[in-house]
């Protein structure tokens, strides 16, 4: 039997990692799947410090503890899901044009560049007869996922052992392997994704500025069908959102600063 982890970099999947070190199960392999935004220019889909965390300290570990790490890519990437042509479609006015920005609700990112490359890994078992459990970060106050389980060759560890989200967190925390994700969101993605909220958004145009050039390159582009950015959203209205967002910060920040200057003139410390 084989045994493979499917590893996001998340609390979870990282704790059910940690887990299986703790208690020492049979050896197992671990699967990335790194989603890529231009795979000739190498530029990832993964956040810079996401990525960064997983292949110099996550990554770097786990390989100490004695395992596999298998990062897998699929075979497109975000640039050429824009840019595909459209050359079938129930309305004749879309063929011939390019896809566009991904649609908020119906990310088909998801599926082309996350999900298919880790199935294409385990079918490629499946062909070889090869039997296998793949273990999935699913916390015990997590039963609708949990029971999706049933009857499947997934495990969940943190199941096994009794552990929430918060344990998992904690478990993280302790071995010092809490993304940095976790500093602007509760979840991680892509840094493109339409589903990701606004503060993600303003957080992105402030920190990697030469990300959001790239998006809006594209959203300059011609002969496209979406063009909106998210949900009913253009790239310009996200990008005046970020604006306030960030007009906002900066503000806050310029008042704690004359506070602050304000406390040490009248000999306070705050």
């Amino acid at each position: 039997m084989l045994y493979f982890h499917s590893w996001s970099g998340g609390k979870d999947s990282t704790a059910s990692v940690i887990l299986d070190h703790i208690h020492g199960l049979p050896p197992s392999t671990i699967i990335f799947s790194e989603v890529m935004f231009d795979k000739k220019r190498g530029i990832s889909g993964e956040l810079p410090e996401h990525i960064d965390f997983v292949m110099n300290k996550a990554k770097p570990l786990f390989e100490s503890w004695g395992y596999k790490v298998e990062i897998v890519r699929a075979g497109k990437d975000y640039i050429d899901l824009f840019h595909h042509i459209v050359e079938r479609s129930s309305k004749p006015e879309r063929i011939g044009k390019k896809c566009g920005f991904l649609i908020g609700g119906r990310c088909s990112g998801n599926r082309e560049l996350k999900i298919r490359p880790i199935k294409d890994f385990y079918k490629a078992l499946d062909l070889e007869g090869a039997e296998y459990t793949q273990y999935v970060g699913i916390a015990i106050d997590e039963p609708i996922r949990l029971d999706r389980l049933k009857g499947t060759n997934k495990i969940s560890l943190l199941e096994q052992f009794g552990y929430t989200e918060r344990m998992a967190f904690d478990l993280c925390k302790e071995y010092d392997l809490i993304s940095p994700i976790y500093e602007i969101s509760r979840r991680g993605g892509c840094w493109f994704c339409p589903n990701q909220s606004y503060s993600q958004i303003a957080w992105l145009k402030r920190t990697h500025p030469e990300l959001w050039d790239e998006l809006r390159r594209l959203s300059e582009e011609e002969n496209t069908i979406s063009t909106r950015f998210k949900y009913e959203d253009s790239f310009a209205d996200a990008d005046r959102k970020a604006n306030a967002i960030n007009a906002r910060l900066e503000m806050e920040a310029a008042q704690l600063n004359l506070f602050e200057l304000l406390q040490i003139k009248e000999g306070y410390s705050i």
